[in-house]
């Protein structure tokens, strides 16, 4: 590390800490030395490099929610930054596809959710319309949203990355943080490729962020739980079944949107995800365990009371994984030509879902704020849609805590 003296140092090279880092360096601390730090030797490896690539337009987020004002303020602005940079995405659209009755007052809601929230050109439509859009999709009725896309959010982590740096900020790969000690004229942050000195934090750790708030002895009340999501990619001659983005009402008591279809940037179609609770933070594999990451989930109450109450969702999300034909049935409800022969193995993601000591899955964005600390420990879907508006949100708040640069 040429220096190892800054103003602001943020823990963490995701999307959600790179928005953050160009937003402090562009806009409000120009004169700051701002650093990021990543454990990884590369950025963007985990919940932004696994993500599905969805521009998200803010329909299933309560009005007023963090998630709503976010999503909608930064699908817009993400837009405006790929045009600028030049980086490719397709507003190809997305149904919210009702098969049965008993879904149509669910798939009414999101509407009125999406019209609350500012989302443009949403339209409730008939099997008739569906089938214009989607000819191999069946419902009864859908829901569709024009104006969600698709990116790649590798891409776009490294122009936030590229624009930081030429801004004069810096960037530690390979430098993961072991400790962080308080000292009368800041922080010390010992890290695997060195130690900083810093005047103020901004944790944007992901799947390690309590661990983090933890290292600077912040009292926090809940606990990261990885949740791993398991797809299948659609053969080459599978995949003209999907147009765009296809998924299914969701189940109001999950946090999680089922199963669906996602056609990416780069032309193959994904189908999936599930969730099942994994068992080592970075374990993208079915059989990936880290002792001290599962103590971590089994020694923390509020896992228990989480597992009382979904345990029965939990057990056949588990069942989906280990079956491929139950994967099949599922995904069969909303593309019932798709066969098991067009599914091959695909990738897999891991979701930082912040748990409440009394159980509750947290929906929203938690971030809180300290005089020498800003700490962003749950940041879910739709955080890289998000990112820019995330960033500037995370900077008004550092301006409050550490003061004008």
């Amino acid at each position: 590390m040429e220096s190892s003296v800054f103003d602001v140092v943020i823990i963490g090279g995701g999307i959600i800490g790179l928005s953050t880092a160009l937003r402090l360096k562009q806009e409000q601390y120009p004169n700051w030395r701002i650093a990021v730090v990543e454990k990884d030797d590369g950025l963007a490896n985990h919940q932004t490099g696994h993500n599905s690539g969805v521009i998200h337009s803010g329909i299933y987020y309560r009005p007023d929610s963090h998630k709503a004002r976010f999503c909608v303020e930064g699908a817009q602005a993400l837009l405006k930054f790929c045009d600028e940079n030049e980086i490719e995405y397709n507003l190809c659209g997305k149904v919210i596809v009702a098969i049965h009755e008993s879904e149509l007052e669910r798939l009414d809601s999101l509407y009125e959710r999406g019209v609350a929230n500012g989302v443009k050109g949403l339209e409730i439509i008939g099997p008739e319309r569906l089938k214009e859009i989607e000819p191999h999709v069946y419902g009864i009725k859908a829901l569709w949203a024009p104006g969600t896309g698709i990116v790649d959010y590798k891409k776009v982590a490294a122009a936030y990355a590229g624009r930081f740096q030429e801004a004069g900020g810096d960037i530690f790969t390979g430098a993961e943080v072991q400790s962080i000690t308080k000292k009368p004229d800041g922080l010390s942050i010992e890290t695997s490729g060195g130690v900083l000195q810093s005047k103020h934090l901004i944790n944007c750790a992901g799947l390690h962020a309590d661990r983090v708030a933890e290292m600077m002895g912040e009292k926090i009340d809940i606990r990261i739980i990885p949740f791993r999501g398991e797809y299948y990619t659609l053969t080459p001659e599978a995949r003209g079944l999907v147009n765009g983005l296809i998924y299914p009402v969701p189940d109001p008591r999950f946090p999680f949107l089922g199963v669906h279809y996602t056609r990416n940037i780069h032309g193959q179609v994904e189908a999936g995800p599930n969730a099942v609770m994994a068992l080592k933070r970075e374990g993208y594999g079915k059989y990936d365990v880290d002792l001290m990451d599962s103590w971590g989930t089994l020694s923390f109450p509020g896992f228990w009371k989480m597992s009382m109450r979904y345990w029965k969702i939990g057990l056949g999300e588990m069942h989906r994984s280990y079956v491929k034909s139950v994967f099949v049935h599922d995904l069969q409800r909303l593309v019932p030509e798709i066969r098991s022969e067009d599914l091959a193995p695909g990738g897999s993601g891991v979701r930082a879902q912040a748990v409440a000591r009394n159980g509750a899955l947290l929906d929203d964005f938690h971030i809180i704020q300290g005089k020498e600390a800003v700490h962003v420990l749950n940041a879910p879907s739709p955080g890289a849609t998000s990112s820019l508006a995330i960033g500037k949100y995370i900077g008004d708040l550092a301006a409050e805590a550490f003061g004008e640069g």
